[in-house]
């Protein structure tokens, strides 16, 4: 988060990275219930893998490889996001550290999709 004035970095890795623990310090915040751990485990499944999917990307065998594994990080971003607002919506979290995660997992899901439609369109690629 933006903890003591800092701003996510544009480094993806690292983005992607804080986002995750980010995420992880979050969660460890909310009161355990059957509901909400039910939440807290498929938000804490979704953060984690679009950095862990961007490095395995980073190191990809192919293009092809490459391309799956972007898509992947894209996916998991709306996934997280989705997963936010439920918290929102529901009112099981209101505070500003909230808004900045949905905030941020909507910025990750645009740089992802950006990056889909880049690869699409490259012959290179």
């Amino acid at each position: 988060m933006k903890e003591e004035g800092k701003k996510y970095e544009n480094d993806l890795e690292k983005r992607t990275f804080r986002f995750s623990v980010d995420v992880i310090k979050f969660l460890k915040t909310i009161k355990y219930s059957k509901e909400n751990d039910v939440l807290k485990y498929q938000l804490a499944k979704a953060a984690t893998s679009i950095g862990a999917n961007y490095e395995e990307a980073q190191g990809a065998f192919s293009k092809e490889d490459f391309k799956y594994k972007i898509s992947i990080c894209f996916r998991e971003a709306k996934e997280a996001n989705y997963w936010l607002r439920i918290l929102k919506e529901v009112g099981i979290s209101n505070n500003e550290t909230l808004y900045d995660l949905i905030q941020e997992s909507s910025e990750l899901k645009n740089i992802f999709g950006s990056i889909m439609k880049k690869i699409h369109f490259r012959k290179d690629v």
